[in-house]
């Protein structure tokens, strides 16, 4: 039985006609739509302590619904004291139903939970329509309470959509509820 997700009906019905009218596409698949999710954290610490990357994997793996994978050092640096092949972070990639959850949950629950929170910036797309997020602590997940941090974690969110421009991604990430900053 496939999920209620919100926020893929959403799209669906109400913001994929508005790009049509609003680009003049001719064609449903030529409407930008979200491909993938990447969440990755980088724990430069975990090279000293192996305990740190499970605890982080366990956290990452409730926020998302989906198990990490580990990231290596692709190449030695000495003045980091890393060897080629050292854990040094995590990385969750979704699609899907797990994609429109994870997004629903960041834009109704986490979002707002932050300190101050006043929209996020709007100057954070690459040039090829994908948006990157960062975010500074994993506690305004709901999965996470206080009692479960050892120590606080940041973490990077990339929205991958397949829209050509920033001008058509920021305009479905809009309509998708996206609280943008004003400028």
């Amino acid at each position: 039985m496939p999920l209620d997700v919100k926020l893929k009906k959403k799209y669906e019905e109400e913001v994929r006609p508005e790009l049509i009218k609003r680009f003049g596409y001719q064609n449903v698949w030529e409407v930008p739509r979200l491909e993938k999710v990447v969440v990755n954290q980088g724990l430069g610490e975990a090279k000293e302590d192996v305990r740190i990357l499970e605890k982080a994997a366990k956290e990452l793996a409730l926020i998302t619904g989906q198990k990490p994978i580990i990231t290596r050092a692709k190449k030695s640096i000495s003045n980091f004291r890393l060897r080629k092949g050292m854990p040094i972070g995590l990385k969750v990639t979704l699609r899907g139903d797990r994609m429109w959850i994870f997004l629903e949950k960041l834009l109704n629950v986490a979002l707002p939970r932050r300190r101050d929170f006043r929209g996020i910036d709007p100057g954070s797309f690459d040039g090829r329509g994908n948006y990157n997020l960062g975010i500074r602590e994993q506690l305004i997940f709901p999965e996470i309470t206080y009692d479960m941090v050892d120590q606080t974690r940041g973490m990077d969110i990339a929205i991958v959509t397949t829209a050509e421009t920033d001008e058509e991604a920021r305009a479905l990430l809009e309509l998708l509820g996206f609280p943008f900053k004003k400028q």
